[in-house]
């Protein structure tokens, strides 16, 4: 009969450390953090390529209206807006013309109004466009806000207001700033929201006559409005 051996307390002090570091080694290695969701999908604009507003078609969309620069100055167009996407395939989604790949990004030129929308000169009256109080949308020729220089500036139009008035509202491409305009049912300005908190208020809204636009000049600023714009149908 095999003899039996005792076991001290330090032998068996000794196994259940052998035995902790084993199951330490089988642990698996902490995996480092998968990125955050938001960051992997942020695009970093170029410089070349001045970003504004919050999205387009809509807020929250992956392309931007893109303002003038060198780069873009020749794709300008006063009846569509110069949009920029991350990608080839957002630019297809919004059916403009495909211009050209600037810095990684994606020019398309899109329409201020599709064929056959009401209120585009069909004679079928105006119809909102959607997700706004707007009549139409569209990019006007602009200059001269707390010393900008010329551009173009996103806009909307409220057209039959009180007494047969238009609004057309300017927003100006800093995303903060914008001025309203007050025509007539003529289509002449009437005036404008001058304020003196950033030194509007002194100066004149003037206007003239530039072929089928109304020029508006207030002091240093001016904002080219074309007659379709203001009447619509």
């Amino acid at each position: 009969m095999a003899a039996i051996r005792r076991v001290t307390p330090a032998a068996m002090v000794a196994l259940a450390g052998l035995w902790l570091t084993g199951c330490d080694a089988q642990e698996p290695s902490p995996q480092p953090e998968a990125p955050n969701k938001a960051e992997a999908a942020a695009f970093a604009w170029p410089a070349s390529l001045p970003v504004f507003g919050d999205g387009f078609p809509a807020a929250g969309a992956a392309c931007r209206r893109i303002g003038e620069s060198p780069a873009t100055v020749d794709f300008l167009d006063d009846s569509a807006a110069l949009v920029g996407c991350p990608t080839a395939e957002d630019a297809a989604r919004l059916g403009g013309t495909i211009l050209k790949q600037i810095d990684g990004v994606t020019l398309v030129s899109v329409p201020n109004s599709a064929p056959g929308v009401p209120g585009d000169g069909d004679s079928q009256g105006d119809a909102k466009v959607a997700g706004t109080d707007y009549d139409a949308t569209a990019q006007l020729r602009c200059a001269g806000y707390r010393g900008m220089k010329a551009t173009m500036c996103d806009a909307g139009v409220k057209r039959n207001q009180e007494d047969g008035q238009t609004l057309v509202f300017i927003d100006w491409p800093d995303g903060v700033n914008s001025r309203m305009l007050i025509f007539d049912k003529a289509g002449k300005i009437l005036t404008a929201n001058t304020n003196e908190a950033d030194g509007s208020s002194k100066f004149e809204v003037l206007g003239k006559r530039d072929g089928d636009t109304t020029v508006v000049t207030i002091g240093p600023e001016r904002y080219e409005v074309p007659d379709v714009f203001i009447k619509g149908d």
